[in-house]
């Protein structure tokens, strides 16, 4: 073999040793998804008495997005939020429970100048003045629980978004009356998005959390992302011999979800 033939298989040996070539499985065609996608409903009939946002806007975690009309349970807070501060019952309570003390405590003092009924009836005293202090204590208590209660049903007519996102769909208008459950809107994330890929099961064998994954997106703006896989299911589909693979794939230029795109796993 002549120096420069053996040079150049030389040459081409040792950069496939250093950079061995990246063999690629065929293309399979999946569908983008949002990576998050939640339908909110009120868990209480009601009116709709102000919507915040509108369909396209971005939110935010936290951000209340619709709120019923909470008139009555806002004056009902209200009462139930004084009665949780009054503690004037308990200290009426106490006050008797301390002259119950000083009264039994003469009876006592006066020894053969008081007959022994009286001294029951001064230590029975004592004893009702104890329970009086015990259920006033246990009211407030109780008072200051329905209050929670009330403050918890009064956050259940706001629907606040869960996630961070974009508002797919408003079912209703101001105004309006919903029932319980009903569908009032959808907030959807899209950045990253998820791809669930059916994988033939001799491919989805080599793959492990983590491997990357070349997603080619379709015209208009056609472009190759690379992603990451998130999920491999512990049971396959016995009917087709697949596994279905779901990638995460980031999406900055906020493609919709729903492209049909196709998937190549690195081997």
């Amino acid at each position: 073999m002549k120096p420069e033939k053996l040079n150049i298989c030389l040459t081409i040996t040792i950069f496939l040793f250093v950079f061995p070539l990246q063999v690629y499985s065929q293309e399979i065609t999946a569908i983008t998804n949002p990576s998050e996608d939640v339908t909110l409903s009120f868990v209480q009939a009601g009116s709709i008495a102000s919507i915040n946002f509108r369909e396209g806007d971005q939110v935010k975690v936290g951000d209340i997005l619709v709120q019923q009309d909470d008139t009555v349970e806002q004056i009902r807070l209200a009462q139930l939020e004084a009665q949780s501060n009054d503690t004037s019952k308990i200290k009426a309570a106490e006050l008797t429970l301390k002259q119950r003390g000083v009264d039994l405590e003469r009876v006592q003092a006066a020894g053969t100048a008081v007959t022994e009924t009286e001294v029951d009836y001064a230590e029975l005293n004592l004893q009702i003045a104890e329970l009086q202090l015990h259920v006033a204590e246990f009211e407030h208590e109780q008072a200051i629980r329905k209050y929670e209660e009330a403050k918890s049903q009064l956050e259940r007519m706001r629907l606040k978004s869960p996630i961070e996102g974009r508002i797919e769909k408003i079912e209703i208008e101001t105004g309006e009356s919903v029932r319980a459950l009903d569908n009032v809107v959808r907030v959807v994330r899209t950045d990253p998005l998820w791809i669930d890929a059916d994988v033939d099961l001799s491919q989805s064998a080599k793959l492990k959390y983590g491997d990357p994954a070349a997603v080619k997106f379709p015209t208009p703006n056609q472009t190759t992302v690379e992603g990451t896989i998130i999920f491999i299911p512990s049971v396959a589909d016995a009917a087709s011999k697949t596994s279905k693979i779901r990638i995460q794939v980031p999406n900055k230029s906020n493609r919709p979800a729903g492209e049909q795109v196709e998937v190549v796993f690195r081997n």
